[in-house]
């Protein structure tokens, strides 16, 4: 069983930085993309400079100021996503195959026995094609998504890929639009 929890760490290193391989290879190394970074980058700061000079008291002038660059900055993080796009289809298809084939290498094995019972909603994905009621048995899925998620973000970070904390700040999130604290 710590065999095959280890080897799915391995795997999970391995595909997260295959991944990454893949990405630098068709997106980051762009002459587009190296652009549109340092521009959102430098937007991002002029942007919080701005910010912060004016603070709380802020005319309509320099309202109106901030909010295009706000808009400018949304309309380059939209184009950053874009040039993106096409590598991450790339590489969902990729992994959606490698995923299958590893899923039916450890199709019913216990890869790893977790010290609690999952919550119900989390059962179905922990305890994946495992015969048997003990629900404290893990399946490899689980293990296998739980390592990429925290190992691809941490490479992402070590290989300088990852977005800075200004414009990831600034530029909002994919679930809505940016907190806006001088409307």
């Amino acid at each position: 069983m710590w065999e095959d929890t280890i080897l799915i760490v391995f795997i999970s290193i391995f595909t997260a930085l295959l991944g990454e391989g893949l990405t630098w290879y068709m997106v980051y190394r762009t002459e587009k993309y190296q652009k549109l970074k340092t521009e959102v980058e430098r937007q991002s700061k002029k942007l919080e400079k701005r910010k912060e000079a004016h603070g709380e008291s802020i005319d309509k002038q320099q309202k109106k100021k901030i909010e295009r660059d706000e808009e400018k900055l949304k309309n380059n993080n939209r184009d950053l996503s874009l040039v993106k796009m096409k590598s991450v289809l790339f590489i969902g298809f990729a992994f959606t195959a490698l995923l299958s084939m590893f899923n039916s290498v450890f199709d019913g094995r216990v890869v790893a026995k977790l010290p609690f019972v999952p919550i119900t909603w989390l059962q179905g994905l922990s305890h994946r094609n495992l015969s048997g009621d003990d629900y404290t048995d893990c399946s490899f899925i689980f293990i296998y998504i739980l390592c990429t998620m925290s190992i691809r973000q941490n490479i992402q970070k070590l290989l300088g890929f990852a977005p800075s904390r200004t414009a990831s700040k600034l530029s909002g999130n994919m679930f809505g639009a940016p907190p806006q604290q001088f409307r």
